[in-house]
Formats: structure tokens, sequence, C-alpha cells
């Protein structure tokens, strides 16, 4: 790795550590805003899910803005928005304005992951993406381990405003160094002309492999954004009966266990790609595999919950292979947005899990929460089906 190569990889990983630590913080503090706020589970939901609706609703002017403009310039700027809506969040009085700060940091997080891909296309080599896409995502990971038992712990020298505070401003700190510090992307890589920007995602959109391997990818982030973002607390807490620290540290375990796997992960597929095997049979392998774990939770078999949510956290990553794999073969001027238009439908899906199991769990109660993750399990089951119908993947 040159100099610049690594400034470039640690600066945006940066920015991803702050978004995980963002999207899952909720997961802590719910019993606190709860308490607070006099929040219902279908309250809590919306409040949680509010981050994923703005960040799955600007994946299509992300992936246009990354590939017109670059990642340094758009990802420091939407960084701005995310420390002011953590600011917001910090002093807002009622649930509709902490929903609108909520959704400002959505927005402003939106490209953290994305910019740090197309940053990846840009400044690394194309057959090394699988292993750096997720070394990459090992920084989501420490950020959500760090959401987890430590803002519990700082929970007892602060509240969770002083928290969104102390988020507030190590975010417009990761906005300046990305804006000082990232050079201009290499001069054999430029911005597609203005008429082709549309074109490309109609090119995306239209491609019947696209649409393979985006549903299966969708369905399992969903599920693993959903849980892990927020409900994994409640499950603990109120499914398994642990109290409010056994069930942070279940939280760590899974942010641990996740940070492992997108670590895994790389050196999995880096050694497949030696023989010739696909990130996409990688990622198909390790989603079933995910699936499996969910049916163990569902059937309250007697394993260790830390164990098992350390394997959804570590499992759960397999998905992210067929954003390696599209990037793939793809052109790299189409990176951003074949990225985007992944995410598009992930996120749309975690807000999808998190909004829905809200809603059961306000109607059924604790059995909400079993028809909650039923329903999760059934779709992604259905998502590998149907990818796997495809004949013209490269696996």
């Amino acid at each position: 790795m040159t100099s610049v190569q690594m400034r470039v990889f640690l600066t945006f990983a940066a920015g991803y550590f702050l978004s995980y630590l963002y999207r899952t913080v909720n997961a802590v503090l719910s019993p606190d805003l709860t308490r607070d706020l006099t929040l219902s589970p279908a309250d809590l939901g919306l409040l949680t899910s509010a981050y994923f609706i703005t960040f799955a609703l600007f994946q299509v002017p992300l992936g246009l803005l990354l590939d017109k403009f670059g990642p340094r310039r758009v990802q420091a700027a939407l960084l701005v928005f995310a420390a002011l809506g953590a600011a917001g969040f910090a002093i807002a009085q009622t649930v509709p304005t902490l929903i609108l700060a909520r959704a400002l940091i959505g927005l402003g997080v939106s490209g953290c992951l994305m910019a740090g891909f197309k940053a990846l296309v840009l400044w690394f080599p194309r057959e090394k993406l699988p292993l750096w896409n997720s070394l990459y995502m090992v920084a989501g990971g420490l950020g959500a381990t760090m959401a987890a038992t430590p803002v519990e712990l700082a929970l007892h020298v602060t509240d969770w405003r002083g928290v969104f505070w102390g988020l507030a401003g190590l975010t417009l700190l990761a906005a300046l160094t990305i804006a000082v510090l990232i050079p201009p992307p290499p001069p054999t890589e430029t911005a597609p002309p203005q008429e082709s920007l549309w074109a490309g995602f109609k090119a995306i959109y239209g491609s019947a492999l696209f649409w393979r391997i985006a549903p299966m990818a969708a369905a399992c982030q969903g599920a693993f954004l959903g849980y892990q973002a927020l409900w994994i607390g409640p499950w603990v807490r109120d499914v398994q009966g642990l109290d409010r620290l056994a069930a942070a540290n279940v939280v760590t375990s899974a942010a641990i266990g996740m940070t492992i796997g997108f670590f895994l992960l790389g050196l999995i597929a880096e050694a497949a790609r030696r023989k010739s095997i696909g990130p996409l049979t990688v990622g198909r392998i390790g989603m079933s595999l995910f699936g499996l774990v969910q049916l163990a939770l569902l059937l309250r078999l007697p394993l260790p919950p830390a164990l098992l949510w350390g394997l959804f956290g570590a499992l759960g990553t397999s998905s992210m292979m067929c954003y390696a794999y599209l990037s793939q073969t793809m052109p790299a001027h189409l990176a951003g947005r074949v990225n985007t238009a992944i995410n598009l439908l992930a996120f749309s899906a975690a807000f999808t899990v998190q909004t829905g199991i809200g809603t059961l769990v306000s109607r059924l109660g604790v059995e909400g929460q079993y028809w909650g993750l039923g329903l999760c399990i059934g779709a992604q089951f259905l998502g590998l089906a149907w990818g796997l119908r495809s004949s013209q993947a490269k696996v």
C-alpha cells in the first residue's frame, strides 16, 4: 500500500466508523429514549428507522454525485449535514424533532460506505476490491462496537444528549480531514459526460443480472441492519430476559462478530479468488449460514446469546460480496451508481424491518418479536432461492 492509498483508506474509513456508530447507538440508548420521551415500540422503530429512509432515498442522487464530483467533495459536504443532525438530536425536545434530526444524520452519513467504495475503485487494483472492501468495512464493525458497551459506560458520566454532542464534534472533524487530506483522483479516472449519468442508472436497473443479485443482498442486509441498529437490544432483553448491561454486552458481541466477519470475509474472498472461486459464491454460502443462525435464534436453541448474536454479526457481512462482484463486472465510472443501486434496496429493506417489527411489537407484545424475525428469515431464503436461479452470474 502506498502512502496515498493508506491516507485514502484511513480517512474514509474514519467516516464509515462514525456512520456505523450513529447507525447502532440507539440499540443501547433505546431504554433512555423510551423513558425520557415516553415512546412506544412503534415510535422507537420509526424514530430509529428515519436514519434508513433518508439514507435509502439519497442513494440515487448520491451515485450521480460520486461519479460526477468524486468521493472527497461529496463525503466532506455530507458529513457536515450529519454533524448538524447530531447537534439537533442532542437539543431536540419532541419526537417529531428527534425524527427530523435522525433523518438528517441518515442523509449526512449516506455516503460513508459508497464514497469509500468509490475511492477504493479509484485508487486500488480492481482485482483486489473484495479484499479491500471487506477491510474497509472493518471500520464499521469497530464503530458498532463503540456504540454498544462503551456507550453504555459513557452514560454513567453523561446522558444520551451528551453522547450526541460528542458525535457532532467528531463528525465535523472527519469532514475537515477528508476535505484537507484526500488528493484529487488519479488522472486516468475521469467523470463521465453529463448526458451519460442517467443512462448509467438505466443500464444498471435494466440489467437482468442486477435483479438476480440485488434482492438477496437487500433481504439479508435489511435483516442485518434492522436488528443490529435497534432490535438486538430489545430481543435479548424481552425475549431472552437479560438485564441492561448484559444486553449491551450481547450487542457488543454482535459488533465484534461483524468486525471479525468483515476481516475474515476479505481474506476468504482473496483465497477463493486464487482458486478461481468468485465473490458471489462466497457471499451466497455466508448468507445461507446467516439465515440458519437466525433460525436458531427464532427456535430458542439452548446456546449462549453472545455466541448466536456474535455469529449473526459475523455472517451478516456476507451480502457485501454482492457489492464487490458488481463493482468488478461493471465499468469503473459506474461504480458509485452500481453500489448505491443496491444500497437503495438494502436500506429500504432495513427501514421496513425496523418499522415493521416496531408495529408488530406494539400490537402483539413479545410475540411480535417472533413474527418479525420469522418474516425476515423467510424473505432472505426467498431472495437466495431467486438469486440461485441466475445462469448469467459468474460464480
